[in-house]
């Protein structure tokens, strides 16, 4: 029974009522009392709130049977927005989804520098711009979540950014000063993760998302929660180390695994070694469809090499889910079965791996219901993947 002053026990009451109609998309209030155990009192008070604040809407079922038709309870999603940010090397993606993260806006800004200071004035323009544009509802836009590939505290300060060689920069702060909305500032593989379980995998609590495009971060979620580590730096593990004395890493050590298994470093070194001007994933399928058969041994190896790393993910976490999130598993068949095939230990144990099928936009759907759950303080989000 949970026990404490009023404000805090409305303010559970309300998460519990709230987390119920987002999980099952329309609901009654006797449901809800039932599924939450709280009072119909209770219940019925708490809706009232709710749909005082526009944050849910009633619908009434018609039926044919005899007696009061049943009035149903839903979340009201075009009451709000979130912005999920995607700040990657070379590119800032832009999402906007509503409160049951449908997407309503996409847009990419291709980023030449890596400076920081013209990365913020970037950032700092187009959130405005947005704010600006999507403020015809009641809460315009209800936060916004910037993820980065490198190391995110948990006081969200940005500790390093190897491919930006960025090194201890407040951008939560910078930001807040410049713009008027609710800022934070996320890891990207734990965008990815939350993504993964919000809108695909409600049935596990345990959950590895391996982001592999241009360098390799891990999302871990255990409990329904984000391990973070000690001080918010934890799922760095393309860092770790498969090939002693190997490549040379910008993190300052050899052999780090994500100088063999991330897309970004196998696109570069054929891109090199063919000395061709630009080698996108689209070549690389064209290559895969026609057969090129030292492009195949490559992804072999490529296939190899994502194993070794794979397998210590596993024997470290013992996960139930495991995705992994990257293009060219996504074109490259049956990359799924080869990978397995490297995972014959008996000691490795999962229940489900996959590759994951929301595609290059993962990271900002993450990032938009992170948002969503910080803005109606729910402790998980169950959603319906919608494109726009």
């Amino acid at each position: 029974m949970i026990t404490g002053d009023a404000a805090y026990i409305k303010k559970i009451n309300r998460s519990l009522i709230l987390e119920k109609i987002v999980e099952e998309g329309m609901i009654s209030r006797a449901d809800i009392s039932k599924a939450t155990a709280l009072t119909r009192a209770t219940v019925s008070a708490q809706v009232a709130d709710l749909l005082d604040e526009d944050l849910i809407i009633e619908t009434q079922l018609e039926h044919t049977s005899v007696g009061r038709k049943p009035i149903m309870l839903s979340l009201n999603a075009k009451s709000g927005y979130s912005l999920g940010i995607d700040v990657d090397y070379s590119q800032i993606s832009f999402t906007i989804s509503d409160l049951l993260g449908k997407l309503v806006f996409e847009k990419s800004i291709e980023c030449k520098s890596r400076a920081y200071e013209d990365i913020l004035q970037i950032l700092i323009e187009q959130i405005n711009l947005l704010d600006e544009a999507y403020s015809d509802n009641r809460y315009g836009i209800i936060g916004v979540v910037i993820a980065i590939h490198g190391l995110v505290g948990k006081d969200e300060k940005v500790h390093f950014v190897p491919r930006f060689l960025w090194r201890s920069v407040n951008l939560k702060e910078d930001l807040e000063k410049a713009c008027k909305l609710d800022i934070h500032i996320e890891n990207n593989a734990n965008m990815s993760a939350f993504a993964e379980r919000v809108f695909l995998h409600h049935e596990t609590n345990s959950l590895l998302c391996a982001t592999i495009h241009s360098g390799i971060g891990l999302g871990m979620i255990m409990d329904n929660q984000f391990f973070r580590g000690n001080d918010g730096f934890a799922g760095e593990i393309g860092h770790m180390i498969v090939v002693p004395h190997g490549r040379p890493c910008s993190c300052g050590n050899e052999g780090c695994w994500e100088q063999y298994a991330s897309e970004l470093v196998f696109l570069e070194n054929i891109k090199e070694e063919r000395n061709l001007s630009s080698f996108t994933y689209s070549d690389l399928e064209m290559l895969v469809n026609e057969g090129d058969q030292e492009i195949l041994e490559r992804l072999d190896n490529y296939i190899y090499y994502l194993s070794i790393g794979l397998n210590n993910m596993i024997n470290m976490y013992n996960p139930d889910t495991i995705i992994l999130d990257g293009e060219i598993l996504r074109l490259y068949p049956d990359s799924l079965k080869k990978l397995e095939a490297h995972l014959s230990s008996s000691i490795s144990h999962y229940r489900k791996l996959s590759v994951s099928t929301l595609g290059k936009r993962t990271v900002r759907m993450g990032a938009c219901a992170f948002a969503i759950k910080h803005f109606l303080r729910v402790s998980m989000l169950n959603l319906k993947y919608q494109e726009a």
